[in-house]
């Protein structure tokens, strides 16, 4: 069964989270904490939304995710963030389903994406990805700021 996430779902989620990053070879990066998932959540605005699947009364895996906006397409967009099933889950249906409930919401909106990342060794995960009907955009790279390069680029040079 795949439902929105409630804030009783919080503590689960993150320990999910946690096994994915150990799945995707970082263990040691996540630093999220159960109050800043909340917050991002469920707080006053929230900044990202989040469904869970159930398999046999408990929480077996989650897709979080937020809205992005298409300046080609002119209309709001959805990025799955974060998308993992329990490997004892795997196989039943639930990853399926849990991107069949994104693709609801992005449709109910008539958003114009539905957009993830993956990871280029996880041929596992996009074989799954394109029985689906997604494809790679092979055109494109992920740049990223963070840490201390983020800081240096928001200081102003001195004039």
């Amino acid at each position: 069964m795949i439902r929105p996430a409630t804030p009783n779902d919080v503590p689960v989620v993150l320990e999910l989270v946690h096994e994915l990053a150990v799945y995707e070879k970082e263990p040691d990066a996540v630093e999220a904490t159960p109050e800043q998932l909340h917050a991002a959540l469920f707080g006053e605005g929230p900044t990202a939304w989040c469904h869970v699947a159930e398999h046999d009364g408990a929480v077996v895996g989650f897709a979080l995710w937020y809205r992005t906006f298409s300046t080609w397409t002119g209309r709001p967009g959805l990025w799955l963030e974060d998308l993992y099933v329990r490997p004892a889950a795997r196989g039943t249906g639930l990853g399926r389903a849990l991107l069949q409930a994104l693709a609801a919401v992005a449709a109910a909106h008539d958003w114009s994406r539905f957009e993830w990342w993956g990871l280029d060794w996880d041929t596992s995960a996009q074989g799954f990805y394109r029985s689906v009907g997604a494809r790679p955009q092979d055109e494109w790279t992920t740049w990223r700021l963070d840490g201390q390069a983020l800081q240096s680029l928001a200081v102003p040079p001195e004039s």
